[in-house]
């Protein structure tokens, strides 16, 4: 974030993060870096970090590495939004406290007992809610596109928020393990993300919103807009603990920090 500033290449960005990696030992990056600057956000695995940050745009940068080799390597994946100049846009900023809020509903929902399905429906509830506020979903927007001629031309959830919130993580970043209730006797639940969450079980949480800059169907001062935060998170006997806690992701810490010398 210190390093931000227009004119800053992805790749110059990915070089100072990954440096910082390898400076403090970690093996090595737990994945290929994405470094989205302005609507390359909107696109979910960019990585090909070779365009110039501008002025006024958002970056998203999803990065983590791989630390303590003799213990198998294990993975962290976070991911933080931010403006390129420092300063957050009225448009920029609503979305941006939106996606927060959905991530702070998700957190609070994590816990033993609750199952992995609970976390991705809070964060949903929060994004349906402030986007049907903020004019941007239509007040009978559903969680799910259906293939009648209406949904192509009416948004959902799904065409802002098309993936899951978590994943299991470990010794790989998307790591080995069901998804599913083990209790339903060998046969595959009717949900995904049916598994009752465990006291040691880490997992991400990472809800995030995707505006297509062409997408005549959102608002023009939204277009174009991608946003993801996301956090590591360990379930503990009697809730749970944020791991990355330490990173900013407020919009007051982060502009706070960008404004230092």
């Amino acid at each position: 974030m210190l390093a931000c500033r227009p004119g800053v290449a992805e790749y110059q960005l990915q070089a100072l993060i990954e440096f910082v990696f390898r400076s403090a030992g970690a093996v090595a990056p737990a994945y290929g870096s994405i470094i989205a600057g302005g609507k390359n956000a909107c696109v979910l695995h960019y990585v090909e970090n070779s365009e110039t940050l501008k002025d006024g745009e958002l970056v998203l940068i999803d990065a983590g590495c791989e630390f303590g080799s003799r213990n198998g390597g294990y993975a962290s994946d976070i991911t933080r939004t931010f403006p390129v100049n420092g300063k957050f846009s009225p448009a920029q900023r609503e979305l941006y406290e939106l996606v927060l809020a959905s991530q702070i509903a998700a957190i609070k929902a994590a816990k033993p007992g609750a199952r992995l399905i609970h976390v991705h429906q809070a964060a949903e509830r929060v994004l349906r809610r402030g986007l049907i506020k903020l004019g941007i979903l239509p007040p009978t927007a559903s969680a799910r596109a259906t293939r009648s001629k209406k949904s192509r031309t009416q948004l959902s959830l799904a065409d802002l928020y098309m993936h899951g919130t978590s994943h299991w993580m470990g010794i790989d970043v998307h790591d080995a393990g069901s998804y599913e209730d083990s209790a339903a006797n060998g046969k595959r639940a009717s949900s995904p993300k049916r598994r009752i969450l465990e006291a040691g079980m880490v997992f991400t949480v990472e809800p995030g919103l995707y505006i297509r800059a062409d997408d005549k169907r959102v608002p023009a001062a939204y277009r174009g807009i991608g946003i993801r935060i996301e956090d590591d998170l360990l379930i503990t006997p009697d809730g749970n603990e944020v791991l990355t806690s330490d990173v900013p992701k407020t919009v007051e810490e982060i502009e706070a920090l960008m404004a230092k010398p």
